[in-house]
């Protein structure tokens, strides 16, 4: 029985941790990014960046096809060489990283901001780390099933924000492609950065115990992303003026405030606590992953120990330096300009590579 075999995920699993990545953080700033950059057109632009995702994860799932039995590191050291799977390990590994990073610090700045601003930011993520060394510690598939239940545990959120459309204005909305299409293609790129996380299927894709359905997985997840991204936008966009949106940080929060129960006076900070458990789906698997590339640098199998180190070095460079919140969204700026190559132009360049080299081997045969 292979490594994979034993701790294999369902396909649901996989569809949650793939859309949990991509709807963790990042959700609550997206309008105001797309309406700076697309004006009310923005859910458009989010759409046509569904489109594109839709094709780059599929490639990636063609490149992941001709080795079903090992991951990305065992599919390049195969094709390349010993030293082309080292090099996307290391690559792979720091992007990861790096998204993992980005997501636990912008958690533990909003945290600040909306429910402890008399604890340090340092504080918060030490707390932050405890469960995440616990889940992340157990495993693939104990990550699949604490993403099943974050996303049962969630299932309310959207209910919530159907409340604010009774004071909503859809003339905002009008008219459709009003400014021409130049803004909705500039506000593209920016919705592409909702659908980062598909890459992890150049891991994942072994682990999965039904292949066949990995194209309809990862379809699903995202679209599960769209609808979720889409139906936030567009609240945000029929509550908000097309003005006053871009005056929030995060839009997906303030919306939020004008609704009052009998019971409970600001819900928008229950909504940010219990947030947190969607939040965590973005460092999560991510830190699992990292373990497991220097993991595989090191031909070792002790994988916790690896993530002990990532937590420790995260505990340690936090308490030096923690990126204030306008720090933290250049680190999203350039996060996503490092997605968009290595999740959407790579994957076309590896799936040509993976081409030729097959191409050239059956002429060598004949």
């Amino acid at each position: 029985m292979s490594e994979f075999s034993r701790h294999n995920i369902t396909s649901l699993q996989y569809i949650l941790i793939n859309s949990g990545l991509q709807v963790s953080v990042f959700f609550l700033a997206l309008p105001r990014i797309l309406a700076e950059n697309a004006g009310t057109d923005g859910w458009i632009s989010l759409i046509i960046g569904w489109l594109i995702t839709i094709a780059a994860s599929l490639i990636v799932i063609k490149i992941m096809s001709k080795y079903p039995e090992g991951t990305l590191l065992d599919l390049l050291t195969k094709y390349g060489g010993k030293w082309v799977g080292r090099a996307a390990a290391v690559l792979l590994l720091l992007y990861l990283f790096y998204f993992g990073y980005s997501c636990l610090i912008r958690t533990a700045l909003i945290t600040k901001e909306w429910l402890l601003p008399q604890t340090s930011a340092y504080m918060i993520i030490l707390l932050l780390l405890i469960p995440t060394y616990i889940v992340s510690t157990s495993g693939i598939r104990i990550i699949g099933r604490y993403a099943e239940l974050v996303t049962l545990l969630s299932l309310w959120i959207p209910l919530i924000y159907l409340l604010p459309l009774k004071e909503s204005h859809w003339l905002h909305l009008l008219p459709l492609a009003g400014e021409g299409w130049k803004p909705i293609g500039a506000g593209v790129p920016y919705s592409l950065y909702c659908f980062l996380g598909f890459v992890t299927t150049f891991i994942l894709y072994p682990f999965l115990q039904n292949k066949r359905q990995a194209s309809m997985a990862m379809t699903l997840s995202n679209t599960l992303t769209l609808l979720a991204h889409l139906f936030v936008t567009i609240v945000c966009y029929v509550y908000f003026s097309p003005e006053e949106i871009q005056f929030y940080n995060e839009p997906a929060i303030n919306v939020l405030k004008i609704i009052e129960f009998k019971f409970i006076e600001r819900i928008e900070v229950i909504f940010i606590a219990f947030y947190l458990l969607i939040f965590s789906l973005g460092w999560i698997p991510t830190l699992y992953l990292c373990s497991y590339c220097t993991n595989w640098l090191r031909g070792t199998k002790s994988e916790r120990n690896h993530v002990r180190v990532l937590c420790l070095l995260l505990a340690v460079g936090s308490f030096f330096f923690i990126p204030s919140l306008h720090q933290n969204e250049r680190m999203e700026r350039f996060f996503l300009r490092a997605g968009i190559l290595i999740e959407y132009i790579i994957p076309i360049c590896l799936l040509m590579w993976i081409f030729l080299q097959n191409r050239l081997l059956q002429r060598k045969k004949v």
